[in-house]
């Protein structure tokens, strides 16, 4: 490769100066030139030039700049930013030891230094040598032009705004001066051009920082980072170059709606490590696991059948979650919240953040699950129910649904009567209840039946209509008698028609066929005994005969006297009165 020998003379040719001595006929220091420059010749004359390796001490730190001690009659001067972290924390205090480089000074006189380590080229083969091996070089950004920089790296190079690694203009600007590293991506040796990139060493050295920060977090350890952004289901976290996840369901006990809830973009907070995924690089983050687990003392705060009071967290299809602590929620389960109503959906009864009294039905800490009662809080209407319905009660109340085998009464309070479709009325055979009743309709029935286990009470409308045997009940007494025909006869008993649709039961005397009484087990009948009783009889004739006591029989009409009238249950008996 040929060089162009003036470039090389006015590129990389030192400049000696002709005397050590100052000349008589040396001009003297005017008022325009500062005390900063002819201390500055003062030093190159001397052999103190800049971009000389020095070792300093940290003296003093302000909000811009990091003062050193570098040993010479002025201090250094590096900006703050320097030593600052991914989370903005600083990383140098007053005391320590830093290895430097002079990059110049500034308008006050002080040095500007460096901490860069990488050195300049000292000539184009050595700027051939770092293009090609793609190795970072050190380099001085000296002015600001027109779609990049202008950087001094042995050579005057450009550098495109968008590989210096500047976010907006003013980053740009301020870079003017800072000595930077950079990499070769041209070199074109006969146009004497030279692009750099500043942009591709900082990845790197993040890169490299992200790996080494990766390679120090242990699981288990708590660490501070800034939170660096939010999404729906947590927070990223910035440990010092390496993101962690903290999700959402990690960042408190009790249930967070969403991240914004508890943490912001720019926070500072302490965290700990849950899980480190080496291959995907992948860091899980808790917060909730630096406070106490609520549910470590559920257990001995919460007892089956206490009375609890809490707030209606969420709904769900199956129930209702009530937080009785923050972190702790109790569950009311859709059968649990009424007595007799059946809830379709636990909307119909609850509203997300209602306050509700519940009864705790059982407590599982080891499964996190409390399980609570809405009705055993209100309280059992059955108790009451069965004292205000018993067996043989009138009932009033407005028909709720019809189907198909009968219909339903609403008796207040959450408690229905059913009233089956052969109970609905006595005129007529229904094929359904709508025939006779109607919703909405308010109907008297009488209880019939009352199933406590259950929670049943089966109720009757027919049973209410008068009857036949109502009105007879109504118009005898007890003791009178009355006449009427038997239709049934059988051993010991017999069933007496008294009038239309009104029965009775008999009860009679066994006797044999021919109407006498037999006789008893004890007494012998003999041949002739016989004969001359049937002897007596056939000469008393028909007229003796029909003064004994006749066999009942069906279809006999007989004379009867009433014994007993239950009106509620329509039952009568009676006896023959001869």
């Amino acid at each position: 490769m040929v060089l162009h020998s003036s470039f090389m003379e006015n590129r990389f040719a030192p400049a000696i100066p002709a005397s050590s001595a100052v000349s008589e006929d040396a001009p003297r220091p005017s008022e325009e030139n500062s005390f900063a420059d002819i201390l500055s010749q003062f030093e190159q004359q001397h052999g103190r030039s800049n971009h000389e390796a020095l070792e300093g001490t940290v003296v003093s730190i302000s909000p811009e700049s990091v003062f050193v001690d570098i040993g010479r009659k002025m201090e250094g001067i590096l900006p703050v930013e320097v030593f600052r972290d991914a989370a903005g924390a600083l990383t140098v205090k007053i005391g320590d030891k830093l290895r430097v480089t002079v990059t110049g000074r500034d308008q006050e006189g002080s040095y500007t230094l460096s901490t860069t380590k990488v050195e300049r080229p000292k000539d184009w083969s050595a700027l051939e040598r770092a293009f090609a091996e793609q190795r970072a070089i050190g380099g001085v950004v000296t002015e600001l032009v027109k779609g990049g920089l202008r950087v001094d790296v042995g050579s005057r190079a450009f550098m495109p705004a968008s590989r210096s690694g500047a976010k907006d203009q003013a980053e740009l600007e301020k870079l003017v001066g800072q000595e930077i590293q950079c990499r070769v991506i041209k070199l074109d040796t006969a146009n004497e051009d030279v692009v750099v990139d500043r942009r591709v060493v900082l990845e790197q050295e993040e890169a490299q920082a992200r790996t080494k920060k990766f390679a120090e977090l242990q699981e288990g350890a708590v660490v501070r980072g800034t939170v660096r952004g939010l999404t729906d289901f947590g927070a990223f976290v910035d440990l010092g170059g390496v993101d962690g996840l903290l999700h959402v369901a990690d960042m408190a006990w009790h249930r967070v709606a969403k991240p914004s809830d508890v943490v912001s973009p720019g926070d500072s907070i302490e965290v700990k490590i849950l899980k480190i995924n080496p291959e995907g690089r992948r860091i899980s983050l808790g917060l909730k696991q630096l406070a106490a687990d609520p549910w470590s003392t559920a257990a001995e705060r919460f007892h089956t059948g206490d009375r609890v009071q809490g707030k209606v967290s969420r709904l769900a299809d199956f129930g209702a979650f009530i937080e009785l602590l923050p972190g702790v929620d109790g569950l009311i389960h859709i059968s649990e919240m009424s007595w007799a109503k059946k809830v379709r959906k636990p909307s119909d009864l609850l509203k997300t953040g209602e306050m509700v009294e519940a009864i705790v039905l059982g407590v599982n800490a080891a499964d996190r699950r409390i399980s609570l009662g809405l009705k055993q809080a209100l309280g059992d209407p059955w108790e009451d129910a069965i004292k205000k319905y018993p067996i043989g009660a009138v009932a009033e109340g407005p028909v709720t649904s019809l189907t198909n085998f009968g219909c339903f009464i609403d008796l207040g309070g959450g408690i229905d009567g059913m009233i089956h479709i052969s109970d609905i009325t006595r005129e007529k055979r229904l094929n359904h209840p709508r025939e006779a009743l109607t919703a909405g309709q308010t109907v008297r029935a009488v209880v019939l039946e009352v199933d406590r286990e259950r929670r049943r009470i089966k109720l009757g409308i027919k049973q209410l209509e008068p009857t036949t045997a109502d009105e007879y009940i109504a118009e005898h007494q007890v003791g009178e008698s009355v006449t009427g025909r038997i239709v049934e006869a059988g051993r010991g008993r017999a069933k007496v028609e008294l009038g239309e649709g009104v029965f009775a039961e008999c009860h009679v005397r066994e006797e044999t066929a021919n109407g006498s009484n037999l006789p008893e087990p004890a007494e012998k009948a003999n041949l002739a005994s016989l004969t001359a009783m049937l002897s007596a009889k056939w000469k008393q004739g028909p007229a003796a005969s029909s003064g004994q006591e006749e066999s009942p029989r069906a279809g006999q009409i007989r004379t009867f006297r009433i014994l007993k009238l239950d009106q509620p249950n329509k039952k009568i008996e009676v006896e023959l009165a001869g």
